[in-house]
């Protein structure tokens, strides 16, 4: 009977809990997957619109961490996230200002990706990016962390109050960020459907 109920017990935790477990492989998988979320969010930060009157551009950064959060689960997606930023201090010029190391008034969202990235993919491991009013969810609370980590960095490096902080990197974001939430509100769930292995969590 123990046996029966351990091959009845094994597909369930065969089940992908993120679209990154779909993958087959494991420590390989795991190292690739996460080179590869610190390469994508490089290469989004690429993507960078000048926002007159602050130093923070409007980037593609922040969708790339949110997206590699979701597909990776936390732990993954954390240390990827973490590797992200070890390397743009290093000098990997892959920072949303083309540039790297510690003086970027922006780099307190960075930081901010690593704890972001491992919420939301803390949340859609138990479901949080199968529906889309799920994911609209987790990727504004994603989007709420990073915001909590980069305000207070900005304050401190441009030596101004929370208020104008906020002013400066919160408020002209607004729109994007909304648009970018609706965006993988409508990519994750479409990405599950595809593949047929979500529909157990999907209720």
């Amino acid at each position: 009977m123990a046996t029966a109920h351990a091959a009845h017990a094994n597909p369930a935790q065969r089940r992908p809990a993120v679209l990154g477990d779909l993958l087959p492989g494991s420590l390989t998988r795991d190292a690739a997957l996460i080179a590869g979320s610190a390469v994508f969010v490089g290469i989004a930060a690429q993507i960078a619109v000048p926002v007159p009157g602050t130093p923070v551009p409007v980037t593609g950064q922040t969708f790339a961490v949110l997206l590699a959060g979701a597909a990776l689960g936390p732990a993954r997606a954390a240390l990827g996230m973490a590797l992200y930023l070890l390397a743009g201090v290093a000098g990997m010029p892959w920072f949303t200002d083309g540039g790297s190391g510690t003086a970027a008034p922006s780099l307190g969202y960075v930081i901010g990706f690593i704890v972001a990235a491992a919420v939301v993919g803390g949340l859609a491991g138990r479901g949080g990016d199968r529906t889309p009013l799920r994911t609209a969810a987790t990727m504004l609370t994603g989007t709420v962390i990073m915001y909590a980590a980069g305000v207070p960095y900005l304050a401190a490096a441009l030596d101004v109050d929370l208020g104008r902080a906020l002013e400066l990197g919160v408020v002209p974001f607004l729109a994007g960020d909304a648009l970018k939430v609706l965006a993988a509100a409508a990519l994750l769930p479409a990405a599950w459907r595809l593949t047929g292995a979500g529909r157990d969590r999907s209720a």
